[in-house]
């Protein structure tokens, strides 16, 4: 989970298109590329294949490409897993009504064009947004995709017992219905700026309603064959899927470019590790791509230098960050741990909090001063530069990219303070009275579990912070997860990073496309995870506030660039200013692919298999 140089235009066309959504204009035409991050951040980074480049005639005329995700695939279902390496292996199969491409440009899949007021497929009142379909799509079975797809699948995600992860990309929908067999008519529950957030982006794709009908609620987790074998529209389908190892795809004979995909067979292969991945591509050959490598940039370059692979870098809104618990963890509580208890009672919550007020909280890292502290102690520079080079940057926000929404009042953690971060601890009465080394906080000792996913980079900055935080007076235990458990969606599992049994966790995720509107929902209260949503919720921290919430619905009616950028702002602040999350790290994609395979456009603004229907071999 983790989720180029890139031209400068194209996200503010889409932002400046639902400001003129707004006023009831028609958008201008989409500028023909888009800065995801100013040009220093960026490393340099392998040319997107040209357009005119033309693949081999031939469906599955190729041999066998082999895909590396060191996090392997447990589900194929997107909307039960947040974890990339699912919602990748999804996307080879199932495919939204539109993607992001390489540019941050919206893009039609399934649909004729992107409705516009212009063309008539937006509202001028912002109450409706009307989709397409192409003529002549099929299911990879044969069968025709209708509007009576799209409609189950909004269906399917917004039930409640669904459990849901894709589930505010429907936020603020009154209906979706099928006007006809090609038609999709959404209706909102309020003028909707900018309207593009259902069924748009790989977390989002189209299910089939014959195939899944009976999955729906409850059900859906129990649908092994649907959610490992999804009929998808895509250019490959699953012949094979072994849980936490490997899927095996071959071309589908029903999708609709007669001479794609190129490949005979597809092999999406997990586990290991990063470096090993990268070492299969660049250094032996026995890979055609490998994703998601977190590797030290200096073995990285000594691996490229072997002459058979590239690593190519892109960047959009990535962070690696410290997620903070704001719930107990404590194993001695039960069910009830690291699950929010909410009630309403007045004597208890503080004035605006009745009905949001937690009653399980954590017994120190509640306290944002305490968080604050183990920020201070953090060198956030030695990370990015030892660890990541070019493919990371110091970074002090939740949201660091595009520009326009990067706030500027956080850098003080750009500068590591361990004096400072003593003495606030002092301040707030943590100190250490029984001479331990360990600091206590109203009685209970600082000692701090600290867990994410097996990787090198992840455990060399794990044992960095503990350090630090041991200069600090807290004490740290250290625990890595496999990452395809760590990443994946089974409730029943403990060691989820949605189901959080640790104090503190640390991993990467950021925004699906330029507007940022979907990924500052991941924090209301309504998406705090717990059982109630099969641990799908986004909100990972259990943090609930109502100012946040009342930000966020003002954000949604709102057009004007200048206040959109005002308001997430604020919104990125108080994630982080209330000890939400610590940002570490502004990551670039980093991934490599053989020289033989052409096609390829990396991609860090949707999934990276986004284009692979064009991926082909050259020799």
């Amino acid at each position: 989970m983790e989720i180029r140089k890139l031209k400068p235009l194209g996200y503010l066309a889409l932002l400046v298109m639902a400001l003129l959504v707004l006023a009831a204009c028609a958008p201008q035409p989409a500028a023909p590329a888009q800065e995801a991050a100013p040009a220093e951040e960026a490393a340099p980074a392998e040319e997107a294949a040209p357009a005119e480049e033309a693949a081999p005639s031939g469906r599955g005329v190729g041999d066998t490409l082999t895909i590396l995700y060191w996090q392997a695939a447990s589900i194929a279902n997107p909307y039960l897993s947040g974890g990339t390496k699912d919602i990748d292996a999804a996307a080879i199969v199932l495919e939204p009504l539109a993607s992001f491409d390489e540019n941050g440009e919206m893009v039609p899949r399934l649909v004729e064009e992107i409705p516009t007021i212009e063309n008539g497929g937006v509202s001028e009142d912002l109450m409706t947004i009307t989709w397409k379909l192409k003529e002549g799509i099929l299911w990879s079975d044969g069968t025709p995709l209708t509007a009576d797809d799209v409609v189950f699948t909004y269906e399917y995600c917004t039930n409640e017992e669904t459990g849901c992860g894709s589930l505010t990309q429907f936020n603020s929908i009154a209906s979706v219905e099928a006007v006809d067999a090609q038609t999709v008519k959404i209706t909102f529950e309020n003028p909707k700026p900018y309207p593009y957030e259902a069924f748009v982006g790989a977390t989002a794709p189209i299910l089939q309603k014959a195939q899944f009908e009976n999955c729906v609620g409850a059900a859906a987790q129990t649908c092994t064959e649907q959610n490992l074998k999804p009929i998808g529209t895509g250019p490959y389908k699953v012949v094979d899927f072994k849980v936490n190892d490997v899927v095996v795809y071959e071309p589908n004979e029903n999708y609709r470019e007669p001479d794609k995909p190129y490949f005979s067979q597809v092999v999406f292969k997990g586990g290991g590790d990063a470096a090993a991945a990268a070492r299969a591509v660049l250094e032996t050959g026995e890979a055609d791509y490998a994703w998601n490598l977190q590797v030290e940039p200096q073995i990285l370059a000594s691996m490229e230098a072997a002459g058979l692979g590239q690593v190519v870098t892109a960047f959009a809104t990535h962070v690696e960050r410290l997620m903070i618990n704001k719930t107990n963890p404590d194993p001695a509580l039960g069910e009830d741990r690291s699950v929010g208890v909410y009630v309403t009672d007045p004597d208890y919550c503080p004035e605006g909090f009745e009905g949001y007020c937690n009653v399980n909280n954590h017994p120190f890292l509640t306290d944002a001063k305490v968080v604050k502290a183990l920020s201070m102690a953090i060198d956030r520079n030695v990370i990015a530069e030892q660890l990541y080079g070019a493919a990371g940057k110091a970074v002090c926000n939740v949201l660091p990219a595009p520009p326009r929404y990067a706030s500027p009042n956080n850098d003080d953690c750009l500068v590591q303070d361990i004096d400072g971060a003593n003495a606030l601890l002092d301040e707030i009465g943590a100190v250490d009275s029984d001479g331990d080394g360990i600091r206590e906080y109203n009685g209970v000792p600082l000692k701090i579990l600290y867990q994410t996913s097996t990787n090198s980079v992840r455990q060399k900055t794990q044992a960095l912070i503990k350090q630090w935080w041991e200069q600090i007076g807290v004490s740290t235990e250290l625990r890595n997860i496999d990452a395809a458990v760590f990443f994946g969606g089974d409730p029943n599992s403990p060691d989820t990073y949605g189901k959080f049994y640790a104090d503190v966790e640390m991993y990467t995720n950021g925004a699906t496309g330029v507007d940022p509107q979907i990924y500052m929902s991941n924090w209301l209260c309504s998406e705090v995870s717990g059982p109630w949503n099969n641990w799908l919720g986004n909100n990972v921290p259990r943090w609930c506030n109502p100012d946040y919430d009342a930000l966020f619905d003002e954000l949604s009616a709102t057009a004007d660039l200048d206040k959109r950028a005002e308001l997430t702002i604020s919104m990125n602040d108080m994630l982080v200013q209330d000890g939400v999350m610590v940002p570490l790290v502004h990551r670039g994609s980093v991934s490599a692919y053989s020289n033989s395979l052409k096609g390829v456009r990396m991609n860090a603004w949707d999934s990276e298999m986004w284009n692979i229907a064009d991926w082909y071999r050259e020799e």
